[in-house]
């Protein structure tokens, strides 16, 4: 029988910091998920919940960078005393590069190493690094673990992974590496946990659709394709970022405009997407509540409807069919209106969405006509980074 641990969750993202704290042993229960929105904009809200969904914090405040973010969810978790003191902290990692692609046990020489990769994922790294660092201050006697994003897709085929360069520049580590990873991970759990149900297809499109947003073609449960590339900012229109561009692009405004690196990473990542298009808002609820009235809002919402359906298209016929789309992330998973135009006109695939089951976020929303099963999961990144943690450190001793 395996010791119960409370294990700590930690998900940095590039504006945003969620934890959960999770018992697991033989059984997994959760004490308490919060997160703390908007890191260095203005309407930052910070919230905590119980297991039964009850509220034990819930106020705005803004801060201006991941340290004092750190600094703010690591006091809250302090305050709560014994009761949420973790035996280990697990934290999502964005980017493994090419050298990691399972958890690690956190040492100086795993920092300095992905501290080297931070190149690779300049929006993401630093603030993750940042966390850890803070953490690791906190709790300097427990063991911490880092889970990566790209370890999902790290047996992609070689022609996934390629990017038309010279052998040079592919030498440097540019490549296709894929996210979402844990997101990915955990919703196959999940159709395997439903395969009394049919949930237990060969071929599977999953759509986690958010702030960052990107699909996985998925064969015998194993990753063969994924839109985000060499950074999380490749592939679907998301809430701030461009998504795939042509190079083109951004040689004109490098030449025209004579724009610095820095100003192009920000114009891709934080200005650009649903918030660049509509002028007005990165929600994707807002800019559906305006749609009717404002030119800029709909178009901001058909072209991501529109890249997405393109992607369903292509993946298809990269496996040679379809058994099961599945959508999550906090678009797919509540945006009945944006599953529904994405779905719309491909009944060709065997795609039949039901109107009620869709209207009402059912867990299957496809018709009983659909050749195809339409499933929406709601994803749990953080139960995968404390699973990921307990089970690496069953097989290591604990510091204690």
């Amino acid at each position: 029988m395996r010791q119960t641990k409370k294990i700590l969750a930690l998900n940095t993202g590039s504006s945003s910091i969620k934890f959960s704290l999770y018992k697991i042993g033989e059984s997994e229960e959760l004490v308490l998920t919060g997160s703390l929105s908007r890191i260095g904009y203005p309407g930052g809200e910070f919230s905590v919940r119980d297991a039964q969904g009850n509220s034990l914090e819930n106020c705005l405040v803004a801060l201006k960078d991941h340290e004092r973010a750190c600094e703010y969810v690591f006091t809250w978790i302090r305050s709560q005393g014994e009761s949420c003191r973790p035996h280990a902290v697990g934290h999502r990692i964005v980017s493994g590069g090419r050298n990691y692609s399972t958890p690690q046990i956190v040492t100086s020489e795993l920092i300095a190493a992905l501290e080297d990769l931070i190149p690779y994922a300049p929006e993401h790294l630093p603030q993750a690094l940042t966390a850890l660092k803070y953490a690791l201050k906190l709790f300097p006697e427990i063991n911490h673990v880092t889970c990566f994003d790209t370890a999902f897709h790290r047996d992609m085929p070689a022609v996934a992974k390629l990017y038309a360069f010279p052998e040079p520049i592919r030498r440097l580590g540019v490549q296709r590496f894929g996210f979402h990873g844990l997101s990915y991970e955990y919703i196959l759990g999940e159709l395997e946990r439903q395969k009394e149900t049919g949930g237990n297809p060969r071929r599977v499109i999953l759509a986690h659709l958010g702030h960052g947003s990107s699909m996985a073609a998925v064969l015998d449960g194993k990753s063969i394709d994924t839109t985000m590339g060499f950074s999380p900012a490749g592939g679907l229109v998301m809430s701030t970022r461009t998504g795939d561009l042509d190079p083109g692009v951004l040689l004109f405004l490098m030449q025209q405009e004579r724009m610095t690196s820095i100003e192009l990473n920000a114009l891709i990542n934080r200005h650009s997407g649903l918030l660049g298009i509509s002028g007005v808002s990165d929600d994707m609820q807002v800019l559906l509540s305006l749609q009717r009235e404002n030119t800029d809002a709909r178009e901001a919402v058909d072209l991501f409807c529109y890249r997405a359906k393109q992607w369903i298209g292509s993946y298809a016929a990269v496996m040679g069919g379809l058994d099961c789309l599945v959508f999550s992330g906090g678009i797919g998973e509540n945006a009945g209106e944006i599953r529904s135009r994405i779905c719309d006109g491909l009944g060709f695939l065997g795609i039949d969405i039901d109107f009620s089951r869709n209207s009402s976020s059912a867990p299957v929303i496809s018709s009983n006509n659909s050749s195809v099963a339409v499933r929406v999961i709601k994803t749990n990144e953080e139960v995968m980074l404390a699973r990921h943690t307990f089970n690496l450190l069953a097989e290591a001793p604990y510091q204690s």
